[in-house]
């Protein structure tokens, strides 16, 4: 009688364990069927909360998918972190599965500022990517893989950067962009370096600009690089720096401000006076909406002041005229006492006096006009005007 018992006992614990993995089977793919993010989300926490931990064969993929629905979700916890682990460790989980966990769980512990389990989990990311990219089986997802091992990287260089370590961040965007190409790494770094320039740490804002230049795809920066350059007493070698880039590619903007740069310091060196010059007529032809500014920055430094000069003296002998006019009239000099024809003369000498420096002034215009306009003749040319 006891061991008829106790067959029957052992029966139907046998009996009753087919019926639970049944059950868990067909929780498992009810929640994989429902309609809803959210209404997944509930099933899978039920199935996890119910079934999870006792051997069933989906334990490790409810596990995954829910950690994935979580994190998609916004729900940066722990919890959703404990989930990818749980998934990870059970096992049996495809590469590309495990590759989106490790990746999700990276960006949680960023999300969560947990800087140095970042690091070490993007480690683990670019392993697996590393790994399953070379599988004849995944060659097919190649390029995504390069994009997870690229997103490792930036993820890394985020905890770097906020947790105060520059250098590392620079070196890890760098990795992070030299494996995906995207600008959008570039502008994370650009961030960092307008940071610095802005509060002034121009020593620090130089690498990080050169950085960006020598990339070819930011030309802002060359012009940022050429002011840090500058702002630190640099001003030959930012000039010299803009020169071979604009010898490689000519552009408005860049002539521009070569030309700018050499007018200042054109204000103490006047042998670099005719090179500003060249430049600013080059951006005025380049771009038409420069034209009236930069040719009025290139006419020679001289021309308004003896413009100025000439109006000077022609006000001078006006003057001196109306006042002969009006003291002497229509007397000619034979009808003026001596004293009259004394202050006639002093007056007649200053007027022939500024007509020699008026017709000096004019032959040195006509020289520098003449010059100028061999200069926009050669920058035409130049630019193929």
């Amino acid at each position: 009688m006891k061991r008829i018992l106790l067959l029957t006992v052992c029966l139907s614990v046998l009996v009753g364990g087919t019926v639970f993995g049944q059950s868990a089977d067909e929780a498992y793919i009810k929640a994989m069927q429902a309609k809803t993010p959210a209404e997944k989300i509930a099933l899978l926490k039920d199935y996890v909360a119910q079934y999870a931990g006792k051997g069933n064969k989906y334990d490790n993929y409810a596990c995954a998918y829910l950690c994935l629905l979580q994190y998609q979700a916004g729900q940066h916890t722990a919890d959703t972190i404990g989930l990818g682990e749980k998934a990870i460790a059970a096992g049996g989980l495809d590469d590309l599965m495990k590759g989106s966990i490790l990746s999700a769980i990276t960006d949680v512990y960023l999300k969560l500022s947990q800087f140095d389990k970042v690091k070490t989990s993007a480690q683990q990311v670019i392993q697996h990517a590393n790994a399953a990219k070379v599988k004849e089986a995944e060659a097919a997802n190649a390029k995504q893989w390069t994009v997870t091992i690229g997103r490792a990287h930036y993820m890394t260089a985020q905890a770097l950067q906020k947790s105060g370590d520059i250098n590392g961040a620079l070196q890890a965007y760098n990795q992070a962009y030299e494996v995906t190409k995207d600008t959008a790494v570039l502008a994370e770094v650009k961030k960092i370096g307008k940071g610095f320039y802005d509060s002034g740490k121009f020593a620090e804002a130089e690498p990080v600009f050169r950085y960006l230049s020598g990339t070819g795809k930011d030309q802002e920066s060359l012009t940022i690089l050429a002011q840090i350059l500058a702002k630190q007493g640099r001003q030959s070698e930012a000039t010299q720096m803009f020169k071979d880039m604009y010898a490689k590619n000519k552009s408005a903007g860049m002539a521009y401000n070569i030309g700018i740069m050499l007018a200042n310091e054109a204000k103490t060196n006047p042998a670099v006076t005719e090179d500003a010059v060249n430049y600013l007529l080059d951006a005025s032809f380049l771009d038409p909406k420069r034209t009236k500014a930069c040719q009025d920055i290139a006419q020679d430094k001289e021309w308004n002041a003896r413009i100025k000069a000439a109006e000077e003296s022609q006000g001078l002998i006006k003057d001196w005229t109306d006042q002969i006019n009006k003291k002497f009239g229509a007397k000619s000099e034979e009808d003026l006492t001596p004293d009259e024809r004394r202050e006639y003369r002093k007056l007649k000498e200053l007027i022939d006096k500024e007509t020699v420096t008026i017709n000096n002034l004019s032959a040195q215009m006509k020289a520098g006009s003449g010059k100028f306009d061999a200069l926009v003749a050669a920058s035409k040319k130049r630019c193929g005007k």
